[in-house]
């Protein structure tokens, strides 16, 4: 009864996959035989579900932590996902979405002071103007790939978002 009692407390904070149940109780002190039968009750009564724990981590996290599929694919293998249920929740993300979220991400980051200033401040010079640009747009493609997009996505939208803001991004090449 402990430990079905401490499944639910750990239950009862967020969703959580099998596997973290399974780590979470061993840590307790339970035996495995304890866990298998009390994950296995869960399971049968719904209460575990890691195709669920997977839609749902991957709608969150791509939602409200701007996380794109490579990420959310690492975050699900740390979970203890199944790679078949990883694949099956993260299909639900339409490339367009993801590209829609980048965009978002992008424009965000554009407000900031100083990468206003570092775009518009006046260079005479091509080739330093042109590094100055080539910096803030390896700021935004790096920012973009530390959150799970893919890189040739992400240069396609920071240089989609330059060009709107009517900045030169000939030669941007990746």
């Amino acid at each position: 009864m402990q430990a079905k009692d401490a499944a639910l407390r750990l239950l009862t904070d967020r969703a959580r996959s099998r596997a973290e149940l399974e780590q979470r109780l061993a840590a307790k002190g339970f035996t495995d035989e304890i866990i298998t039968s009390v994950l296995d009750r869960l399971t049968e009564i719904k209460l575990v579900d890691d195709r669920d724990f997977a839609h749902q981590w991957v709608r969150s996290r791509h939602t409200y932590s701007g996380r794109g599929k490579q990420a959310l694919r690492t975050e699900l293998r740390t979970k203890g996902i199944d790679p078949v249920l990883a694949t099956e929740a993260l299909d639900m993300i339409e490339p367009e979405d993801e590209r829609e979220r980048a965009r978002e991400l992008v424009v965000k980051k554009l407000r900031a002071p100083a990468l206003l200033s570092a775009l518009n401040e006046e260079i005479e010079d091509p080739r330093e103007r042109r590094a100055q640009r080539d910096k803030v747009v390896r700021k935004l493609v790096s920012m973009l790939a530390r959150r799970g997009f893919a890189q040739g996505m992400a240069f396609d939208v920071v240089r989609t978002e330059l060009e709107a803001l009517g900045n030169d991004s000939e030669g941007l090449e990746y």
